[in-house]
């Protein structure tokens, strides 16, 4: 199963791994180069809380509350 490390490149092209990792063979890797600062931050909490909300949002009382405000009839 794939996973994901938090790294940064030097100058002269130097991995460097944020945490540690212990394989138990060597294994192939694929490198993104990010832009230096993210273009825009999202908010840990906000994503931690998605799923906790769509329970509460995606129930029909939710749904005939906000149809006042649909373009379009729901199915």
């Amino acid at each position: 199963m794939p996973t994901t490390l938090e790294a940064t490149i030097d100058e002269k092209g130097n991995v460097l791994l944020q945490s540690p990792i212990q394989l138990a063979t060597s294994r192939r890797a694929l490198v993104i180069v990010l832009e230096e600062e993210p273009a825009f931050h999202i908010s840990e909490t906000a994503l931690l809380s998605e799923a906790v909300l769509a329970e509460d949002w995606n129930r029909p009382e939710e749904d005939e509350a906000w149809l006042h405000l649909q373009h379009e009839p729901l199915s």
